[in-house]
């Protein structure tokens, strides 16, 4: 993969994109595609299922595998190569060097399943390396996952830039993921519970809500409607480190994760303070 990557950059003017994935692919993945090739010469996608940020008892040895199909959707995406490695040739024998990203990767996530953003930034950090792009793709649904990876970014001085994409959601508002196919139609659902706490929060702070313990509360209220809905966490927080923001005068990340039946959900929102500048009309 290094020398691929390092063929298709000869020319010396050519900006690579990079895709990580752990497969299963849908529209979401397939945006962060297009958002790539909007921006660079070549694009690489690497497929993944990465057992470290899974801990035991996780969906790892269930979780969706479909490699032909997403290699038939990246092919005719316009993605130039693929990475998949075997989890021996990411983990050798005797590998034992990780990369943690204290304070910011033991919250939300980071908090409810220790260890996981541990396995995130060790194994991105291993694709930077091998595949040494310019620019990285992230969706905001994963927005803990990006707050850490950019705090490993600037921590380590990698020479990437990590891009964010907006969260591609189904025409009811759930957010896409590959493990909705885990979901029964009943379950399927029910999960609307999250995206509508996201709205319903966020349509009180345009009203004029700026406290964070209230918007914090609703949102509890509000997953506490679907009593199927087993909540890990609702959380009015800053975007880059995660932390508690109390007032949200100046924005914050809505964050909340929790279990429809057996499977685990996540979703956010960023909200955004009102610009009062008056509009120039010329």
């Amino acid at each position: 993969m290094r020398s691929a990557c390092a063929e298709l950059r000869k020319p010396g003017s050519t900006t690579l994109g990079l895709v990580p994935t752990m497969g299963a692919l849908h529209a979401g993945h397939l945006s962060l595609v297009a958002a790539a090739l909007s921006e660079c010469d070549v694009v690489a996608a690497s497929i993944f299922v990465n057992p470290r940020q899974f801990a035991p008892g996780e969906d790892y040895d269930v979780y969706p595998r479909q490699f032909e199909e997403d290699c038939r959707k990246l092919e005719s995406a316009g993605v130039e190569i693929l990475f998949a490695p075997s989890a021996e040739e990411m983990y050798p024998p005797g590998a034992a060097t990780v990369i943690d990203v204290p304070g910011i990767g033991d919250r939300l996530d980071g908090a409810s399943r220790p260890g996981h953003f541990r396995g995130v930034a060790t194994v991105v950090a291993k694709l930077f390396n091998i595949i040494t792009p310019d620019r990285a793709y992230f969706g905001q649904k994963d927005a803990a996952q990006v707050a850490v990876l950019q705090a490993m970014v600037r921590d380590l001085n990698f020479a990437v830039e990590v891009v964010v994409c907006p969260t591609v959601r189904e025409m009811d508002g759930l957010a896409m993921s590959s493990r909705n196919t885990y979901l029964t139609v009943e379950d399927r659902r029910r999960a609307l519970i999250l995206h509508r706490a996201l709205r319903t929060t966020s349509l009180l702070f345009k009203r004029g809500e700026e406290r964070g313990v209230t918007l914090r509360n609703v949102m509890r209220m509000t997953l506490a409607g679907e009593p199927l809905f087993r909540m890990e966490y609702a959380e009015v927080v800053h975007p880059a480190t995660l932390e508690p923001v109390e007032d949200v005068q100046q924005g914050a990340l809505l964050a909340v994760a929790g279990r429809i039946g057996t499977t685990r959900l996540i979703d956010n929102l960023r909200i955004e303070p009102v610009s009062n500048e008056p509009v120039n009309h010329g």
